[in-house]
């Protein structure tokens, strides 16, 4: 991207390690949330603007007239590119201001916590306990789940009415544990709104506020057109699995295997390591789900614009004829040129449009 574009965004959750990626590139780094930092950038604008290096950019959103001053730069000298790098954690603030001002003058790389390519399949079930972020017990275990307990504080009390979130601390809190409660599954707001004294359309507003945080991610249905009766409310899904644990009281692997929703935790998790996956990889796709009323479901359906992928998650090493034979049915119904079953198998079974799959093999060629 700094190869292509004069100004280059990277937007993701806070605390998912973007400073460090930025602060190994030489140049000169601010920290617009700190003191004083916007006064020495005005102060040093022209000697910035008129050096080789990258003029890095911490939480821009923080310093939104700075936007104007970057439009006027980059189009000082607009065939320089690699000039500006932003970095930014709440991303409807920054987006405005970027579709506002840098349009067609900016790249944006969405970046996460952790993919499983990145740690090695060994790491599997420490990546699904922890979560991904760096110091959320994935790479210190002793962290978790103090840390998780720590950031979704920070997040209820600063950050989130940072965004717009008008909702108290507390009944922020009670919102994440319901959210928590609910995932994988249909997003409900009339139910949650009755228990926190709020409109169905209120609690979608503030789903909005935790989507554009990076905390949850709403995953649409398929409008497909088949004769079949279809669920159309979006489920929720909990992006990092350490948070969504920490919420659940969970301590360890052993108490996760005791839960009555490990399902949906094993589902959430590959969900979000493949959409990251694929976005790390520059790839564009549109991601659904599929229910029938009957009860075919396909976990994720991938349409890649030219053809459709159907993606089915189970917590088991040796899936039975059954399942195959129900995926390979929903697929059918979509038309899907992939069935994928991810499953803990230890080879990669493949016949025809067929394949069954671990989650370590899966990312890998998603990310190649």
């Amino acid at each position: 991207m700094l190869r292509k574009f004069p100004a280059v965004a990277i937007v993701g959750p806070r605390q998912c390690g973007k400073t460090t990626l930025a602060r190994q590139f030489p140049g000169s780094y601010f920290d617009l949330e700190a003191r004083g930092s916007e006064v020495r950038l005005d102060a040093e604008w022209d000697s910035l603007v008129a050096s080789r290096k990258p003029v890095i950019l911490d939480e821009v959103q923080n310093a939104p007239k700075v936007f104007s001053r970057l439009r006027g730069a980059i189009d000082a000298d607009r065939k320089r590119c690699g000039r500006f790098v932003l970095l930014g954690s709440v991303s409807p603030a920054l987006m405005q201001n970027v579709s506002e001002s840098l349009a067609g003058r900016l790249g944006i790389v969405r970046m996460g916590p952790f993919l499983l390519p990145e740690l090695g399949p060994g790491r599997l079930d420490d990546l699904w306990l922890f979560g991904g972020f760096p110091d959320g017990g994935v790479l210190r275990a002793d962290m978790y789940p103090d840390w998780q307990e720590a950031y979704l504080d920070t997040m209820a009390m600063r950050d989130l009415p940072a965004l717009g979130l008008p909702a108290r601390p507390q009944q922020t809190r009670r919102l994440l544990h319901m959210l928590a409660a609910l995932h994988a599954q249909p997003l409900n707001a009339s139910q949650i709104g009755s228990s926190l004294a709020l409109d169905h359309k209120t609690v979608l507003r503030y789903c909005d506020h935790l989507e554009g945080a990076f905390l949850i991610r709403r995953l649409q249905p398929f409008a497909a057109n088949i004769r079949k009766r279809l669920v159309r409310t979006p489920r929720v899904y909990w992006r990092d699995s350490g948070l969504l644990h920490a919420l659940m009281g969970v301590g360890d692997l052993e108490q996760l295997y005791r839960q009555p929703w490990l399902g949906a935790s094993w589902e959430g998790f590959l969900v979000e390591q493949t959409l990251s996956a694929i976005a790390a990889s520059g790839k564009r796709v549109q991601p659904f789900f599929l229910r029938t009323a009957d009860g075919y479901e396909l976990d994720l359906v991938l349409d890649w614009g030219i053809e459709r992928w159907a993606v089915e998650m189970k917590l088991t090493s040796a899936p039975s004829g059954e399942t195959v034979e129900r995926l390979n049915k929903a697929a059918g119904m979509i038309d899907a040129s992939r069935r994928v079953l991810l499953c803990r198998i230890d080879r990669k079974i493949e016949s025809g449009p067929l394949l069954v799959t671990s989650p370590a093999d899966w990312l890998e060629s998603l990310l190649h």
